[in-house]
């Protein structure tokens, strides 16, 4: 069994299956993206769940992945055992309806056997009770001993989750030997001694069980197998522990270097802290290049609270002032080429971590000054239990996760009283989410114990004109009885024809008024169903329980009711063309234009972009009625009405129908008519997310508006062409021609220009200690002419050594090229040109017989020429 690397053998498993016809996937992010079950991904086929239970269409029946997981149930234990650990990679062999059974287990036997080369003798299979099908593929058709065939029971062998689909597994062990082993003389898969190893787990999901527990025959089973990449690398690199394979043996000897203490793999408190460290880098790092950030909530403070665990167990070690930023380079190196997002986004994880490690550090020690008090206090009263309260205070004012107190704590005997802490926290959750609320809709001038009772009526369905009654003035979190000429506020009406902004469409604009006054609206937006409308007073006094007229700006709210009625025909006709699994992933609708985001696998082909484009226009110029109907959901969902997934809807649901062709659950504002939205242009389509693709777009007079800047730019292109519209194209393609072939004809003849000079250059070299020294200064030739004449004189000459600087827009850029003679000599070029660029402001590097590097300033290549003789002599 040959020694493979981590990397190596990631890439080894992906491409195998590759060659078996499997999609190979990039890892989905740790951030589910329609699993609302989940705060992270946690195993390989969490992401894939909407293909396994038939709610999306899979790119492919086939796929492999090697998905990063993150997992912190076990967290308590990281460092503490040489086993656990808070990131891991898992890969992962799918087969949606096609395959089964048979490929399944041969090709895993395929690769375990002759890919990695593992012994046959040291593997062993498990399979279900039941299973006889599994049983004897393993027995008959790959032909391992029936002696190591060992059929286990449901617990062990059957992968279910309540009701829905299941099915059996077949799990493959490599036998560490009897050194690991207990003294029973059965010892096999199965028994609890550490001999033994699990390392994949092939799932045959084939029945569904119901509400009554009776299982019946999928018609398409599926295929799930996983495998821990990290428990795949401790067998093939025949290590015992996680933390000796070679990619995290690497970051975890960067903690050992930087904080000077000698690792001993064993359950000193030292090892203990380099081990959660080392296991905390991975998943802090991978975490942000998700683009998850610290927080108090969520996976937010999963992160928070890995991090501030490391900084803490850093503490620990002795190392003084923030280091987990730098540490994360060794993440990063190491697994940058497999995950690319690391190496594109590593000045952002460092920065995350850097500020976050230095938030916690103004605090830790105060933190635990005070932890510290506490257990002098609980031992001078012969407690061991520290209040709720307590724990609480240091998680909101010192940013201690209660994870961290209660490690703090049992470290030195103690615990605390987490109901006590729970009951802290919702009782400061109850204070915190009104504000949060209030702000997250717009209500941020006023206050969370600014109450109004009832609801505001929204009548703008079926009018643009109404009246209300003024419920409530306030600004700068203070209610107000009236508000004069220039003044703004907010202002609530018991009813209004105003849309607030909800749902992806943007708010109304418009004017309030009566006798008395006229004011501008020029904002509205919702908290609890209360609309509250941001005016400017420009006449008059508006008063508190005045009656007043409401009217929105008509053509604004149409031109914005055209955009969303689009957006519901944009999101039936991608599903048209792009396939069922197209699900809306966000959107914004403005008078001006639309944006219309959807998961999708891949960037759409030009082809496909036109066949969506002219699928909503043909609907646009059949004129459908669009109609709005409420009804309960359920009779919504019966009727085959989309709905946005993870969207909370009431009992009753308000559905929008676009003719017969689109049906959508909505509150949002409509064009009667699909001809009213008169026509509909995509400017653009592009990817914003991982699986998250977006589309831009006008209607009405928007598409006339990009007719004009289209025409303006045709005309401004033709006069700079001198020619007419009608053969801009070939007289483009023209102009292009020719600056090719003028270039190629400057091109030879500055290597015309260079070869002719080529003798006088050497000719014109200083000898230094017996080596000819050319420096030279060139004008707007670029690094590959200064290559290509070095290697011309390195041709013909020895024992010479070039420094050559061009200059091209204010900068600098310097070449030192070496005979190989002078090579061989010892001179080095990428040695010398750091110091000679560094002589004009610039560094660079490179090889022993060439270097380059880029410098700032001109005036100084006279030094740098200068510093060239100086390192020769």
């Amino acid at each position: 069994m040959k020694k493979m690397g981590l990397n190596e053998l990631r890439e080894k498993f992906l491409s195998f299956y590759e060659s078996k016809e499997h999609y190979r996937r990039q890892s989905f992010s740790l951030i589910p993206e329609k699993d609302k079950s989940l705060l992270i991904i946690n195993s390989g086929m969490a992401p894939l769940k909407p293909y396994f239970a038939g709610l999306e269409t899979p790119p492919s029946k086939r796929m492999t992945t090697c998905q990063k997981c993150i997992r912190t149930g076990d967290i308590e234990n990281v460092g503490f055992t040489s086993r656990h650990g808070t990131f891991f990679e898992m890969l992962g062999s799918f087969s949606f309806g096609d395959y089964f059974k048979h490929e399944s287990l041969n090709w895993g036997w395929e690769f375990i056997t002759e890919v990695l080369q593992m012994p046959t003798d040291k593997l062993w299979a498990t399979v279900y009770e039941d299973d006889d099908q599994a049983y004897n593929i393993w027995k008959d058709e790959i032909g391992m001993p029936e002696e190591r065939i060992v059929r286990l029971g449901k617990d062990d062998n059957f992968w279910e989750i309540g009701t829905g689909p299941c099915g059996p597994c077949s799990e493959i062990y490599f036998d560490r030997g009897e050194k690991y082993g207990c003294d029973n003389p059965d010892c096999k898969p199965g028994c609890d001694c550490d001999r033994y190893v699990e390392f994949w787990n092939h799932v045959f999901t084939q029945f569904n069980r119901d509400d009554e527990g009776n299982y019946t025959d999928l018609a398409h089973p599926n295929i799930d197998t996983g495998m821990g990449l990290e428990r795949l690398a401790c067998v093939m690199q025949g290590v015992e522990s996680i933390f000796d394979i070679d990619t995290i043996q690497y970051v975890l000897e960067g903690v050992v270097k930087k904080s000077g203490v000698e690792y001993k793999n064993g359950e000193a408190p030292e090892d203990i802290s380099i081990r959660i460290i080392t296991d905390h880098l991975r998943s802090m790092t991978f975490m942000i290049g998700d683009t998850i950030l610290p927080s108090n909530e969520g996976r937010g403070y999963v992160l928070r609270r890995i991090i501030r665990r490391a900084a803490r167990h850093g503490k620990v070690l002795g190392i003084e002032g923030p280091f987990l930023a730098e540490l994360c380079d060794r993440v990063i190196d190491i697994s940058g080429k497999a995950y690319p997002e690391l190496e594109e986004r590593r000045v952002a994880i460092k920065k995350v971590v850097g500020v976050e490690e230095q938030k916690f550090a103004a605090t830790i020690d105060q933190g635990m000054k005070i932890i510290n008090g506490h257990i002098d206090e609980l031992k001078a009263a012969g407690e061991t239990v520290l209040e709720g309260e307590k724990a609480f205070k240091l998680h909101d004012t010192y940013g201690f996760p209660i994870d961290l107190t209660r490690e703090i704590l049992e470290e030195s005997g103690y615990t605390v009283d987490l109901d006590g802490f729970k009951a802290a926290m919702e009782e400061q959750k109850k204070r915190s989410q009104v504000e949060q609320e209030m702000e997250g809709a717009g209500w941020k001038e006023a206050s969370a114990d600014f109450a109004i009772e009832g609801e505001t009526v929204f009548t703008g369905y079926e009018t643009l004109v109404d009246t209300g009654v003024v419920k409530a003035l306030f600004w700068d979190q203070k209610p107000l009885e009236e508000v004069s000429e220039g003044d703004v506020c907010r202002v609530v009406l018991d009813k209004t024809p105003f849309y607030a902004e909800s749902g992806g469409q943007t708010y109304d604009t418009g004017v309030i008024y009566n006798d008395d006054f006229m004011a501008t609206v020029e904002e509205v937006v919702k908290f609890q169903n209360v609309f509250a409308h941001k005016i400017t007073v420009k006449e008059g006094t508006i008063k508190l329980g005045a009656e007043v007229n409401a009217m929105p700006h008509a053509p604004t709210r149409n031109k914005i009711a055209a955009n969303h009625t689009a957006t519901h025909l944009l999101h039936k006709a991608l599903k048209e063309v792009l396939g069922e699994h197209v699900k809306q992933a966000g959107s914004s609708v403005t008078k001006d234009a639309l944006r219309f985001d959807f998961n999708h696998f891949e960037a759409m082909t030009a082809e496909e972009v036109k066949r969506v484009e002219d699928i909503v226009n043909d609907k646009i110029s059949h004129f459908l009625d669009v109609e709005t109907k409420e009804m309960p959901i359920k009779e919504a969902f019966a009727e085959g009405v989309t709905a946005l997934f993870g969207e909370k809807y009431g009992d009753v649901v308000r559905v929008v129908s676009v003719g017969s062709y689109s049906k959508e659950l909505c509150g949002g504002t409509h064009v009667k008519n699909s001809g009213q939205i008169g026509a509909f242009k995509i400017l653009s389509e592009a990817g914003v997310a991982s699986g998250v693709r977006r589309i831009e777009a006008v209607t009405g007079l928007g598409v006339l508006a990009k007719y004009n800047e289209d025409e303006e730019l045709i005309a401004k292109t033709s006069g700079a062409l001198k020619s007419n519209r009608d053969n801009m194209a070939d007289r483009s393609a023209a102009l292009v021609e020719e600056v090719k072939a003028l270039k190629k004809e400057i091109e030879e003849l500055k290597k015309a220009e260079m070869s002719k000079g080529l003798g006088s250059l050497v000719d014109g070299a200083k000898e230094i200690n017996g080596v000819k020294l050319i420096t030279q200064q060139f004008e707007d030739y670029n690094i590959n002419d200064l290559r290509g004449l070095s290697d011309q004189i390195k041709a013909e000459n020895k024992g010479v050594a070039m420094v050559f600087a061009t200059v091209s827009g204010g900068k600098v850029t310097f070449l030192v090229s070496l005979t190989d003679d002078l090579v061989e000599k010892g001179l080095h070029a990428g040695k010398m040109i750091k110091e000679i660029a560094a002589a004009a402001g610039g560094g660079g590097g490179g090889k022993a017989d060439m270097a380059q590097a880029g410098a700032k300033d001109p005036s100084k290549i006279g030094d740098a020429f200068a510093k060239a003789e100086e390192l020769i002599g």
